[in-house]
């Protein structure tokens, strides 16, 4: 069902990503064979490749697609790659979407270089082709990931967030990538600032819609539909927007105690408490009131671009971001 759906939203730009996916595979190979046996590994790993699609069909919508488009594709989608690759070593995770993670066959070290290689890969393409704004754009991309995550550590161990520093965390951790996705798309396709501007705009109101369902759908999906655990969040004590609204709602005392059962808690039951906390308390209405109102907005900032196929499919792109079950 995802995969048809992403496959009818990629039509207008369908001959355009397979020739993305060649220039893909040719872009991470080496002549060091543990490289070249890890990086096989990683394209065998078939993911929604949303960010590329992203891409091309901003710079499609802005003027069309060039060499340049290609590039700025792969460069997203190899700092994509790489991210994953170091936050499963981070997390300790031993699978990702069913599939090994790469620290649990290869281990650590190996991982983290190739997180690393990835990266490093990706902004010497940028410096190839001469790409600077590209880079631009990138480093500070990477910047904002970086302490994004870092503030989500730092909150994560206090339980203390609230929902400014909840929409500042998924702004860099998440919507900063999906920005820089469109962005870079338009770059390549125009010279208009005012289409840089919107697309950019576009892409930071689709990628808060997109971590606000990711967030909810920790408190509603099924395993067999999210490829892992539902209260995954809750375990590794993230507090997100449908728990954050469910904690104001209450009295300090009542707030008090599911902190402390996220603290210590890590019994199912402990975990089924809380996700039930959250629903009582209206917690994912009110996130799926948030996605919905960033939905609306990524959809109005593409007003300002002219109407084409291209248009329809992020506009569909939208709604699949807020209706998907995983």
């Amino acid at each position: 069902m995802i995969k048809t759906r992403l496959k009818k939203i990629s039509q207008p730009i369908q001959d355009e990503l397979e020739d993305f996916n060649d220039i893909y595979k040719k872009s991470i190979r080496s002549t060091v064979g543990l490289v070249d046996l890890v990086a096989k590994y990683i394209i065998r790993q078939k993911g929604k490749k949303i960010r590329p699609l992203l891409v091309l069909l901003s710079a499609k919508i802005a003027g069309g697609i060039t060499e340049r488009s290609y590039r700025g594709a792969v460069l997203v989608e190899l700092l994509h790659t790489a991210t994953l690759v170091h936050d499963d070593v981070v997390d300790n995770a031993e699978k990702r979407r069913g599939a090994w993670s790469i620290n649990a066959i290869f281990k650590n070290k190996v991982a983290v270089l190739m997180g690393d290689y990835l990266l490093s890969r990706g902004l010497m393409i940028a410096v190839d082709g001469k790409d600077f704004d590209f880079l631009g754009v990138i480093t500070n991309t990477v910047k904002r990931m970086s302490e994004g995550e870092l503030l989500q550590i730092q909150k994560t161990r206090k339980l203390d967030i609230d929902e400014e520093t909840y929409f500042k965390v998924i702004s860099d951790k998440t919507a900063s990538l999906l920005e820089t996705c469109c962005e870079i798309g338009a770059l390549s396709a125009t010279d208009n600032t005012e289409y840089h501007s919107a697309m950019k705009q576009f892409g930071h109101a689709i990628g808060i819609a997109f971590q606000i369902k990711d967030d909810i759908l920790d408190y509603e999906g099924t395993l067999q539909l999210m490829g892992k655990p539902v209260g995954g969040d809750i375990k590794e004590k993230k507090i997100t927007l449908p728990l954050i609204f469910s904690l104001n709602k209450v009295t300090d005392k009542e707030a008090s105690r599911i902190r402390r059962i996220i603290k210590e808690g890590s019994k199912k039951h402990d975990v089924k408490e809380v996700i039930n906390f959250v629903r009582e308390n209206g917690g994912i209405e009110y996130a799926i009131e948030k996605a919905k109102y960033y939905s609306d907005k990524a959809k109005d900032a593409l007003k300002l671009l002219p109407d084409s196929q291209s248009k329809v499919a992020l506009e569909a792109l939208v709604d699949f971001v807020i209706d998907r079950k995983n």
